[in-house]
């Protein structure tokens, strides 16, 4: 299999998450008055089971192009107050496209603690 053609270089995603620290983790800890998560790590297999759930699922509903959409989130709770995210199946790829809220979320993966620039 070769390089997706939406993959990006290295030099491209270190300044994509530079401009994120810059202009976004700064006042995210100010906020909290601590430093929060910037990235989330999901096993492989987890993904691909995710992905094989979402089609599967999807072709039941008779949606042909199912896409996944990752949301931002944070904990509110005892064990926690840190970003998180959460991938979300959609009804069609197109980026304006529903929710599928019939398709449960996927989340729980782990937060990169402490927290370290790309």
């Amino acid at each position: 299999m070769g390089r997706p053609k939406n993959c990006i270089t290295v030099a491209e995603a270190k300044v994509l998450q530079k401009n994120w620290n810059d202009t976004r983790a700064v006042d995210i800890e100010r906020a909290m008055g601590s430093k929060d998560v910037c990235a989330v790590t999901f096993n492989i297999d987890q993904l691909q089971q995710f992905i094989d759930y979402v089609k599967t699922e999807s072709t039941k509903q008779k949606i042909d192009n199912p896409g996944i959409r990752v949301y931002f989130a944070a904990y509110n709770d005892k064990e926690s107050n840190k970003a998180t995210v959460f991938l979300n199946a959609t009804e069609s790829d197109d980026g304006n496209s529903a929710n599928n809220y019939g398709i449960d979320p996927l989340n729980l993966g782990n937060d990169k603690w402490p927290p370290k620039a790309y």
